[in-house]
């Protein structure tokens, strides 16, 4: 596979799916990315743990200048994090193993039954600065990851680093929800 790379199996992931079922209404907290426009994410709900600051520009001179003061890799905290505290041992375990300087954008996706995440690519300047990875918290067979031509069935329990340069989506043909932790991380390469 040159697309997908299994970098873990046996994560505990328990204490941070309990967290979550304690807490369902942190599904709703943060409907950015499944109300962006003509975004890939309309069938998912997101759980924001770190995400770079939102805004909307108006003027092609507001965007400019906020790309010369503000840094495009940085993100911030987010309430969730904090609550969430189970999430930590994972990511931080994640950021140790594949000994990354930067923590980017975390999240948890939550793709419904017969859902799917609708084929793109992320954007080249965020895709070359972080690679991305999935820790796997909830799935059945019938889910199905596809990147470029190659696809993959992820297991609950299983951490993966995947191209994200290239099109990819996510098809949920199984009976449950499909819950995934998504962690970018800038390593030294």
């Amino acid at each position: 596979m040159k697309n997908f790379l299994k970098i873990a199996e046996g994560v505990d992931i328990m204490p941070l799916l309990a967290a979550i079922k304690r807490n369902p209404w942190l599904w709703e907290e943060d409907t950015y990315l499944r109300d962006y426009p003509q975004g890939p994410f309309g069938d998912t709900e997101t759980i924001m743990l770190r995400f770079p600051v939102k805004s909307v520009k108006e003027t092609q001179a507001e965007i400019e200048q906020h790309l010369l003061t503000h840094d495009p890799h940085e993100s911030i905290d987010c309430p969730a994090y904090k609550l969430l505290t189970e999430a930590r041992p994972l990511i931080m375990g994640l950021m140790t193993r594949l000994q990354g300087e930067r923590l980017g954008r975390v999240m948890i996706n939550k793709l419904k039954p017969g859902g799917k995440i609708f084929p793109h690519a992320d954007t080249p300047q965020h895709a070359e600065y972080y690679t991305r990875h999935h820790i796997v918290l909830e799935s059945e067979p019938g889910n199905t990851f596809r990147c470029d031509d190659e696809t993959v069935y992820m297991r609950p329990g299983e951490a993966w680093w995947f191209n994200n340069k290239l099109e990819h989506e996510v098809i949920n043909n199984s009976a449950s929800d499909r819950i995934n932790m998504v962690v970018d991380i800038r390593t030294a390469r």
